[in-house]
């Protein structure tokens, strides 16, 4: 296996990109928050003392894939023309699923994107729920699709 994040003396570089074509660039990623039941029924009430959580964790995510090659320090800055940030509830499992979808027309993907926006809108919960659940928790964050390059399509296969 190959890092291309590493020049022949093993010093950390940005990948060249320059010579591929740009081309259009999905990826969706997802984060789970689990939460008590109660905690999980005031947010979907509105009535969690800092105000809409789900409404501020949709822009914290949008914004968190902005804002991207600030916080991974060999992502490209890229043109991204489309983040979105949905959340699934289940008051049985007391979870809140996230889900980031970044579309751009690059020369690179966009996957670190979509993983930095759902992890943010997933810490974004946490932050503006902990004072009244300090059992909240953050399970998996993963790539569930991406497609648009020379690698072609890649689709998480769901556990049994």
């Amino acid at each position: 296996m190959s890092f291309n994040h590493f020049d022949d003396q093993g010093k950390a570089v940005m990948v060249d990109i320059s010579a591929k074509s740009p081309t259009l660039r999905t990826a969706i990623a997802t984060a789970t928050v689990y939460l008590k039941r109660e905690t999980l029924e005031n947010i979907t009430g509105g009535t969690v003392a800092k105000g809409d959580v789900l409404g501020v964790a949709r822009l914290a995510g949008i914004a968190a894939a902005k804002k991207t090659p600030d916080l991974i320090p060999l992502s490209h800055p890229l043109a991204l023309h489309a983040v979105t940030v949905d959340f699934t509830t289940d008051l049985e499992s007391g979870t809140v699923r996230v889900e980031a979808m970044v579309r751009a027309f690059e020369r690179t993907g966009v996957e670190m994107e979509a993983m930095v926006s759902a992890s943010v809108a997933a810490l974004t919960i946490y932050d503006m729920c902990k004072g009244a659940d300090k059992g909240i928790r953050i399970g998996e964050v993963a790539l569930l699709f991406k497609e648009g390059g020379k690698s072609g399509t890649y689709k998480r296969e769901e556990k049994p």
